[in-house]
């Protein structure tokens, strides 16, 4: 694709991975992702980071449509990842720029990804400002958004905001703006990527939009380095909000059952489970962990207030595959979440114990007791397994009222 104007001189020059399916390495992009980077003409010039390695000559290709790289005065670093500093060198090289300008914690990252190189270094902190002769770009500092370089730039006369990994969504497409594809696709993506990447962070979130609006900054045009650009206003201000709504974690009324099977035994339990709540008002989904990546799950249970996990006892413990996701789910930290344990179980059942050793780690309250049986569930437990279910869903509307009042 060609440099796209988003505003007078001032310019995209990402490159679109169509691809792409593994993002960060540990978290799924099944639609693809962007690199995005920015550039601003002015008395002098800015380019916004750059993009994943290997991907470096279509950026730089791009930046000579429309300015010669040596024109370039400074490379604004706002995070070092390197799917937003692998083409730095490149760059640096071609544009030997005044300056290259980071956080104070971007120039240790700097050094940590590229050593000690002969670069141009300008550490800058949250409210300095560097002019470009018609338009000034003002840095704020926004440290684990998600890691602790991480800032932002703010180009007050465009009221633009370009933010790095904050607000970005993983859509490759032809569409660069956010208003140009299906509103519920772009929320799921914004959605995806909170729960998968930032959502850790969510004290954080806050503290940066309570300091937006604190600080009266007015931003109609909205630029992450992944995914879609938002720049009506009203897409900025819900976007925003958001953000802010994924941050509170309020619980939902809704359910998610994630288990791994060996002979089945556990599936009929799920399934019997998932019974028992939907037969008493609460939506359900059921993840196999067999079929569904850990970073589904942690999508799923965005929109969820309840997470039941089961698993058959596995060499004195549960399953490889549960195991993994419920450490995966522990390290993003969800919250305001009830949990419940369930599983089958051969010659030792130590299973329901571990799990709900898992969910109270997460800080998940198990307001009914695991369940478990011997072998093959017969009718008997898959009723209890039901019963199960209606007690969690007088649970968790319970847990959801407590939350909003």
């Amino acid at each position: 694709m060609q440099p796209l104007s988003i505003a007078n001189d001032v310019f995209w020059l990402g490159d679109i991975d169509f691809e792409s399916r593994d993002f960060h390495g540990y978290s799924r992009s099944p639609l693809g992702t962007t690199y995005n980077a920015y550039l601003i003409k002015d008395e002098k010039n800015a380019l916004f980071d750059t993009v994943k390695e290997g991907h470096g000559p279509i950026l730089l290709e791009k930046l000579r449509q429309v300015l010669p790289p040596e024109k370039v005065d400074y490379i604004v670093v706002n995070h070092l990842e390197p799917d937003h500093s692998g083409a730095l060198p490149l760059l640096m090289e071609a544009c030997r720029p005044e300056a290259l300008i980071c956080s104070p914690l971007g120039k240790k990252s700097l050094e940590g990804h590229f050593g000690s190189r002969d670069w141009p270094v300008r550490v800058v902190t949250s409210g300095e400002t560097l002019s470009l002769g018609g338009r000034s770009v003002r840095f704020i500092e926004a440290r684990m958004l998600h890691w602790p370089d991480s800032m932002f730039s703010y180009i007050p006369e465009e009221k633009l905001l370009i933010s790095n990994d904050a607000f970005g969504q993983n859509i490759a497409s032809t569409a660069r703006f956010a208003d140009e594809v299906e509103p519920a696709l772009l929320r799921k993506s914004l959605s995806e990527y909170y729960h998968n990447i930032i959502l850790p962070y969510s004290a954080q979130v806050l503290k940066i939009l309570d300091a937006i609006a604190g600080q009266g900054l007015s931003v109609e045009i909205l630029a992450p380095d992944h995914g879609l650009i938002f720049r009506r206003p009203q897409d900025v201000a819900s976007t925003l909000e958001a953000y802010r709504d994924f941050a509170l974690q309020r619980p939902r009324k809704r359910a998610l059952i994630i288990y791994d099977t060996m002979w089945r035994s556990t599936e009929r339990m799920a399934h019997a489970l998932c019974r028992g709540l939907a037969d008493n008002g609460v939506e359900t989904v059921v993840l196999n962990l067999k079929q569904n990546h850990h970073s589904a799950v942690m999508t799923e249970l965005a929109a969820c207030g309840l997470l039941a996990v089961g698993s058959p006892t596995h060499n004195n413990g549960i399953l490889p595959l549960v195991a993994a996701s419920l450490t995966y789910l522990k390290g993003l930290r969800p919250k305001n979440r009830i949990g419940a344990a369930f599983g089958s179980y051969g010659w030792s059942g130590e299973n329901t114990k571990i799990l709900g050793e898992y969910l109270s780690a997460m800080d998940m309250p198990q307001p009914v007791d695991p369940l478990k049986c011997p072998f093959v569930p017969d009718a008997a437990v898959l009723n209890a397994c039901e019963a199960m279910g209606a007690s969690l869903a007088a649970a968790l509307e319970k847990h959801c009222a407590a939350a909003c009042s």
